[in-house]
């Protein structure tokens, strides 16, 4: 069977049923039943919320209407993020036979604002010169896992000493995030320094756990300080750079899908590609005519 198309939507159409609170509270005990994660859920929530506040009925008409108005507004992952969400939620209404088709997205043929191999290592060498010790193994953890920076702040003590985490998503999937040997002796060096045995890994100066704005925040300004390109100092910049480094020492692309947990490996072909800078500087050797 082909995509279904809008002629198929079903002929009782969603209504929020009165009360849009009970709806959505059914709708998030279903997400949460399914392992949908805690940002997933906020997102699709989000989204349900924003359709019911423009139309009182989830049909045909008004999803188009919604999704050409989307399409005006927003950049193609966010319509598809909406549209994922009303899928999700039309399967919660045990509506199976009817999938609302997402927007196709044309891919870049490059990747960018990855930082690039040479300023992490400076990064890095300032943020320990200044004793930067928390942010200095924040960026090194991410470039050395590809880990998410959400699942970067649930890393604990425990997961160090053993040198990996596993991680439980949608589906009951398990992926296992393992920490390089080198970089787990150095971290448990600084945490038997600071005298810490248990508890978050990276917490704030008052000794909070570190939030994911917090560490968005900060490296921004780390970029001012040490006079780096901000487009590229943000947590998933570093997450790229260990899925180039990875494939570039030699890495299975397969293999590489499973630690970044994609759900397709496609997604990850695009680490087979140059960055736009790498692509400006092959392009300038290449030609001189």
């Amino acid at each position: 069977m082909g995509t279904p198309s809008f002629c198929d939507f079903p002929s009782s159409p969603v209504l929020p049923a009165g009360d849009l609170t009970a709806l959505l509270d059914a709708f998030r005990r279903y997400m949460a039943a399914n392992n949908l994660s805690d940002n997933t859920i906020s997102a699709y929530l989000y989204g349900v919320k924003a359709f019911f506040s423009r139309y009182p009925v989830l049909d045909q008409n008004n999803v188009s209407l919604y999704k050409a108005s989307l399409m005006e507004r927003y950049r193609p992952q966010t319509v598809n993020m909406r549209i994922r969400a009303l899928n999700c939620f039309l399967k919660s209404q045990d509506i199976h036979d009817y999938k609302i088709p997402s927007v196709r997205l044309q891919q870049k043929s490059f990747i960018d604002h990855v930082i690039s191999q040479a300023d992490y290592e400076y990064l890095k060498n300032r943020l320990w010169e200044d004793e930067q010790y928390t942010f200095y193994f924040i960026v090194r953890f991410i470039a050395a896992t590809g880990v998410r920076v959400s699942e970067l702040v649930a890393l604990v003590f425990t997961d160090v000493q053993v040198g990996y985490r596993d991680l439980y998503s949608k589906g009951n999937k398990t992926r296992r995030i393992y920490i390089p040997s080198s970089l787990q002796k150095k971290c448990l060096d600084w945490l038997e320094a600071e005298g810490r045995r248990d508890g978050p890994l990276f917490i704030s100066r008052l000794g909070r756990p570190m939030t994911v704005s917090g560490i968005r925040k900060q490296l921004k300004t780390f970029a001012i300080r040490y006079h780096l390109d901000p487009e590229v100092m943000y947590p998933h910049s570093f997450r790229h750079r260990f899925a180039k480094n990875f494939i570039e020492n030699g890495g299975d692309i397969a293999f590489l899908s499973d630690l970044l947990g994609h759900d397709s490996i496609e997604t990850t072909h695009i680490y087979l590609r140059r960055t736009s800078t790498e692509q400006a500087i092959l392009f300038n050797r290449v030609v001189d005519w």
